[in-house]
């Protein structure tokens, strides 16, 4: 049947409509051959998102297989909502990061809102309550209009979706390059905690078993937003608004409750659960089939719609927000329609499991679509494209080491810590609401969040990181520090690092210099992970990040979780005491290739990444954490932008102590890169307890003080400056740029 004028199946094939919707040719001569037949209009809509890279991982299923993704705390891997690790008692933590790229250049509020909504539904579709959300966020450089607004909205979606649900936004991280200012990067990351004995899968199976539709109308928004995601941007580009969803944060916790209440007290009726994520109802349909071997025969007449003469393409393409989908008993529906009606939402038999292995669609008495479930959800092709190594890396390998020039070290310090990447972001966490259910224990601003777990003396730690610029230099060993960073952080909260979920944004995947780039990102992730017993157990990939040709730095976000047995141990980097001794732990080097440094003297970064060797890393982290653990440490703090300078300031700032140091380098190494390094201070009766336990690796180098001036002595000479300036440039860097 033809609905609205669409094409007939010969019209697509002649004028090679199929491309328009992100097939290729040699894709669409492969659906030819699984369907015997040209596919219609519809089931050309459904091949297309279904093998568009952002559902079917077809270009990075090569890349992926290289992480490591069990280990004895993993209680559910890659493949379904979200990844699990065990804390214990019985309980589990849930996370996962998903990007919404392109989405937010277009739209900057919703895009970025609906990204927060998504994320949450990935979370409980698992059975997990969420606790938290965390972000990461990338843009260009503020020194234009555009790129205030985008960050402003951004920053606004972010908080309009999360506050008016009711979960805290605890952490993330926001960087500023010119390769982001046409791509900016969103990605979003939530937490949740889980009774293990709730953990649930979407699958449906059972032949005769209903699956339902639950949740918000379906609209036309969003349509193709899959394929949108999958393919390189342009001016044009920012003209889809369409494929743009719109977002309802009181509903998604209407949904919430809705479904949790299904989970909690029905798990004897229901069979599967799944968002409607990316592809909307096409994919989660389809998946849900497929995963458990079976079929399903969907009735389009009955989808709930809040538009008029919706055609089966567009209802089962549309990305519309706050819907879910259900597998449940065959004679219990009456059971879900009364829970969902009680909370005010739509709970509707839209079709039944088969076991023919079909995915038929029918609308107004006919067949519209019928079509191998495995060929839309399992079969898409993979693609093990060209990588070549850039000239560009070669370049940077063999590039002189960048030798900064320093004639006023405190105002370089000063400067640096007015470089928007580094100054304070509280300007942007302050429209979050990070203290909402009562249950953070670290707010945002130190290295890590961290959350109790209620009921227990355990608590969540949790952490979302990546230094795209290493990346850009090198990256495999980019890929390393951001993995090795984001466990540092969680270590310096007092956790154990559990697990990994990563959100990998890159170019176009089809230009062999950017393969290269996602296959040693992956390679060095993957090393770190093993070393450091952090598998990957969710994730995302968002490629094609790039406008009118000009990619993104490589940008592997890690999002980490750890585990803080007991509420005593939580730490956070801020000094405590006046006369506390300081340690400095890891060796410093001349490193400032993609430094803070190199970028604010040069206006670019170039040449080869900071070292950084594993076992070194692992070693320190495992005796910080003992150390921590026996209540040796105070405050610890990794080292990152801008080296020992940027966290001796930030260490000071929340009391406005001062600090009296002195090291065995000269005046720029203050400012030196060098990985795997930890600033920690402890109480002065705990000093020669604390040196014994590390050993050579932490040397002693001062004190904290109680005058608010700053000293650090160097071998050529001695850089003094007031905590309360410092302070007061990195204040105000962000709102004074944003205005």
């Amino acid at each position: 049947m033809l609905t609205n004028n669409e094409p007939t199946a010969a019209m697509i094939a002649e004028q090679q409509l199929y491309l328009e919707m992100g097939l290729t040719p040699s894709e669409y001569d492969m659906v030819c051959d699984i369907l015997k037949r040209q596919p219609n209009y519809t089931e050309t809509g459904l091949f297309s998102v279904m093998w568009s890279e952002h559902c079917s991982y077809k270009n990075s299923k090569p890349v992926l297989a290289k992480f490591p993704t069990t280990g004895e705390q993993v209680l559910m891997g890659p493949g379904e909502g979200a990844g699990i690790v065990d804390i214990g008692d019985g309980q589990g933590v849930c996370f996962k990061v998903e990007s919404h790229n392109h989405p937010s250049y277009v739209e900057p509020y919703q895009g970025a809102a609906t990204g927060v909504g998504g994320i949450i539904r990935d979370i409980f579709s698992m059975g997990a309550r969420p606790i938290a959300l965390l972000n990461s966020l990338r843009f260009g450089e503020i020194d234009n209009a555009h790129t205030k607004y985008l960050v402003n909205e951004v920053v606004a979606g972010i908080a309009g979706y999360g506050n008016s649900i009711g979960i805290p936004t605890v952490g993330g991280e926001i960087q500023f390059e010119p390769s982001y200012a046409k791509n900016p990067l969103v990605n979003a990351m939530c937490v949740g905690i889980i009774d293990q004995k709730d953990i649930q899968k979407g699958k449906a199976s059972g032949v005769g078993n209903s699956v339902m539709y639950v949740g918000a109308k379906t609209g036309r928004d969003g349509i193709h937003g899959a394929t949108f995601a999958s393919v390189e941007f342009s001016e044009e580009g920012e003209q889809q608004r369409s494929a743009v969803q719109v977002g309802d944060p009181f509903m998604e916790k209407l949904l919430i409750e809705a479904c949790l209440e299904v989970i909690q007290k029905h798990s004897d009726i229901l069979i599967g659960i799944q968002d409607m994520g990316a592809a909307g109802l096409v994919s989660s349909s389809s998946e849900m089939a497929s995963k458990a071997g079976s079929g399903l025969r969907l009735n389009m007449d009955v989808v709930p719609q809040r538009e008029t003469e919706m055609t089966p393409y567009e209802m089962l393409l549309s990305e519309s927000q706050e819907r879910m989908l259900l597998c449940i008993k065959k004679g219990e529906e009456h059971t879900i329609q009364a829970l969902f009606e009680r909370y005010g939402l739509e709970g509707v038999v839209i079709g039944e499991v088969t076991d023919d292995g079909m995915y038929t669609i029918i609308h107004q008495g006919e067949v519209v679509a019928d079509v191998p479930v495995d060929a839309l959800a399992e079969e898409a092709p993979v693609y093990h494209k060209l990588a070549t190594e850039p000239q560009q890396y070669r370049d940077f390998q063999a590039e002189a080491p960048f030798v900064p020039q320093i004639t006023n070290a405190a105002q370089t310090w000063k400067d640096l810590l007015s470089q928007p990447t580094i100054a304070s972001k509280r300007h942007v966490y302050e429209q979050f609401d990070y203290q909402v259910r009562t249950n953070t224990v670290v707010i945002p601003g130190s290295d890590a969040a961290v959350l109790r777990v209620r009921g227990t003396n355990k608590a969540i730690a949790m952490t979302v990181d990546c230094n795209s610029r290493y990346l850009y230099l090198d990256p495999k060993v980019g890929g390393q520090i951001a993995l090795a960073e984001a466990a540092r952080n969680i270590v310096c909260s007092g956790a154990q690092p559990l697990a990994i979920t990563d959100g990998l944004n890159f170019g176009n995947p089809e230009k062999p210099e950017i393969f290269w780039q996602i296959e040693q990102a992956a390679d060095g992730i993957a090393e770190g992970c093993r070393v450091l017993n952090t598998p990957v157990i969710s994730g995302n990939v968002s490629l094609y990040n790039e406008t009118d040709g000009e990619a993104i730095y490589p940008t592997p976000v890690i999002g980490m979780v750890g585990l803080i047995k007991d509420l005593a141990h939580v730490t956070t980097q801020s000094f405590a005491a006046a006369d506390d001794s300081i340690f400095l732990i890891g060796e410093t080097a001349a490193e400032f290739n993609g430094s803070e440094l190199q970028k604010l003297q040069l206006g670019h970064i170039s040449g080869k990444a900071p070292a950084l060797d594993l076992a070194v890393e692992q070693d320190y982290q495992a005796k910080l954490l003992t150390a921590i653990q026996q209540g040796l440490v105070v405050s610890a703090h990794d080292l990152a932008e801008g080296g020992l300078a940027i966290a001796l300031a930030e260490s000071a700032f929340k009391g406005e102590f001062g600090v009296a140091v002195s090291v065995d380098f000269e005046q720029a190494l203050l400012f030196s890169e060098s990985q795997s390094r930890f600033l920690i201070s402890v109480k002065p009766e705990q000093h020669e307890a604390f040196a014994q336990h590390f050993g050579a690796a932490a040397v002693a180098i001062g004190k904290v003080t109680a005058d608010g001036l700053l000293r650090a002595q160097t071998t050529n000479g001695t850089v003094e400056v007031t905590t309360a300036a410092l302070k007061t440039a990195w204040e105000a860097t962000l709102p004074c740029l944003l205005k």
